[in-house]
């Protein structure tokens, strides 16, 4: 009977937490979208924006390299332990020598990689001409700073959700979006694409910040120590060397394409960044919002070696997330034309730069339920202190990516960059999902596999009604056609959905419900 209780009472915790997280993370995402579509205006598909894009790849692999999510996936586990365990001493203590470290390995390599950007834009960009690419390492040099910051607010994240807190993370990305915007609209017209690596760095200081109060809430204390020997500074050593190989293995996924879209004309990398960034506007707002809330409970289930607990949460959390993202894959798939109209076909991006991006985008969305699923999954692994499987499974689905995409590019040029991305993404999802399944003994597949072919058989009608609408409206605004569609395919999902019963839709009204309550 306890344990049912703590169970209802952990689920009704997510459930909080999700609503909340997921309405933090739309605004979030709704502001990143504002974004993409100020840079559209100004910038188009232009060379000036591919350069930029080239330049923040270096950035990028700093942090994730060494901090992102290697740190997160590796320090919750071990920081929730010792809060579980009642030992806060050695909890700040641990996460004290992590900021100290991280920041200054962070701090060095930063510095190296700017003393050598010059060479480092010849590598990712060598189809740009060489003042594209002497543009390329001065906006690298000035981005480089943002790995250092975003490492430091990347462990307050790990922190504050250690702690349960999730509002004031969520909401950081909003304000780093909000940054880059406000550089776009007021300084990108005298500085040219300059402005944006300056609301970058502007926006993750904004985005450190923005979480200090909540961590004095939390009673952080700091102390200026390595303390390399702590059992716990080993234990994140030990779980993110493996997650840092394959971090390395999605940022070099991101060069390689760079590599080669920058031999495939200007529009080609910011074609396959806006078309990605579109994909990830639902991944975002779902998969990540319920991963970031299921990951310290995960943490918590193992903790306390509740494996019964842990499959039960794991699969409710898989059954959600599929619900959530496969009508949003379908209907990316069927309105992409109409929604890059709507959202970026202004200023300086034309017809021929919506062509473009819907090009790829119809690739990328075919995969969006295949990556959220990997992020729930990646999570449980996480939780149970083992990076060293995703990463293995993460760096064949890098080589399968590698190698399609060379293979890809000479019949769909960069469409096959993105069209690889997905089948490896589906390949990861298999194998993570068949292992996961070996190592709990089973995620309630009976369960999954039923709530996955009613949640297929409404999107299938789904699809129906919006192709429908769509052909019976050929030459209606962008804008109408798209909120029709998308209107009238939410309600007839949602409906099709409550008709038979699927327990994804029952959990969505209860926590309508509870927050009503509350």
């Amino acid at each position: 009977m306890k344990k049912e209780e703590a169970l209802r009472s952990r689920s009704g915790r997510m459930a909080r937490a999700a609503g909340m997280v997921m309405i933090a993370f739309v605004l979030s995402r709704v502001l990143g979208l504002v974004r993409e579509m100020v840079i559209a205006r100004q910038f188009g598909t232009s060379l000036e924006l591919a350069a930029y894009l080239a330049a923040f790849r270096v950035p990028d692999f700093i942090f994730y390299l060494i901090a992102g999510g290697a740190l997160g996936s590796a320090f919750i586990p071990t920081f929730t332990e010792y809060l579980t365990a009642g030992d806060e001493t050695d909890a700040w203590e641990l996460a004290s020598a992590v900021f100290n470290l991280i920041g200054l390995v962070l701090a060095a390599a930063a510095i190296v990689a700017a003393i050598f950007a010059p060479l480092l834009a010849r590598l990712i960009v060598p189809g740009f001409d060489p003042a594209t690419q002497a543009l390329t390492a001065r906006l690298m040099r000035v981005m480089l700073i943002a790995p250092i910051v975003f490492g430091v607010s990347g462990l307050i994240m790990g922190v504050l959700h250690s702690h349960q807190h999730f509002l004031a993370p969520a909401l950081a990305p909003a304000f780093y979006n909000l940054c880059i915007i406000l550089a776009a609209v007021f300084l990108a017209p005298r500085m040219g694409v300059r402005a944006l690596a300056a609301g970058v760095v502007i926006g993750a200081f904004v985005h450190l910040l923005i979480q200090i109060p909540m961590l004095l809430r939390v009673g952080a204390r700091y102390a200026p120590v390595l303390r390399l020997s702590h059992p716990g500074v080993r234990e994140v050593g030990r779980l993110m060397a493996p997650r840092i190989l394959g971090l390395a293995a999605v940022q070099i996924n991101f060069v390689v394409n760079t590599i080669l879209a920058s031999e495939l004309g200007a529009e080609a990398l910011p074609a396959l960044n806006y078309a990605w960034l579109l994909m990830m506007l639902p991944q975002g707002v779902f998969a990540m919002a319920l991963a970031t809330v299921a990951f310290p409970t995960f943490s918590e289930l193992v903790a306390l070696r509740d494996t019964a607990g842990l499959r039960r949460t794991l699969s409710a959390t898989l059954r959600t997330v599929l619900y959530l993202t496969v009508p949003a894959s379908v209907g990316l798939l069927l309105l992409r034309a109409p929604v890059i109209e709507v959202l970026l076909e202004r200023g300086a991006f034309t017809q021929a730069s919506t062509d473009a991006v819907a090009f790829a985008l119809q690739f990328y969305a075919l995969g969006l339920f295949a990556h959220a699923v990997v992020e729930i999954v990646a999570r449980a692994f996480y939780a149970l202190h083992d990076t060293r499987t995703p990463v293995v499974i993460g760096l064949g689905a890098m080589t399968a990516n590698v190698v399609l995409s060379l293979i890809l590019i000479r019949p769909l040029s960069f469409g096959g960059l993105a069209l690889a991305n997905t089948l490896a993404t589906v390949s990861e999802m298999g194998v993570l999902m068949w292992i996961m399944r070996r190592r709990l003994g089973s995620i309630d597949m009976a369960r999954l596999t039923d709530s996955v072919l009613r949640i297929m058989l409404a999107a299938g009608l789904m699809a129906a009604a919006i192709v429908s609408f769509a052909r019976g409206a050929p030459d209606a605004d962008p804008l109408l056609l798209t909120a029709g569609a998308i209107g009238i395919g939410a309600v007839l999902y949602v409906g099709v959905t409550v008709l038979i019963g699927s327990d994804e839709i029952a959990w969505v009204v209860r926590i309508v419900q509870r927050r009503r309550a509350t």
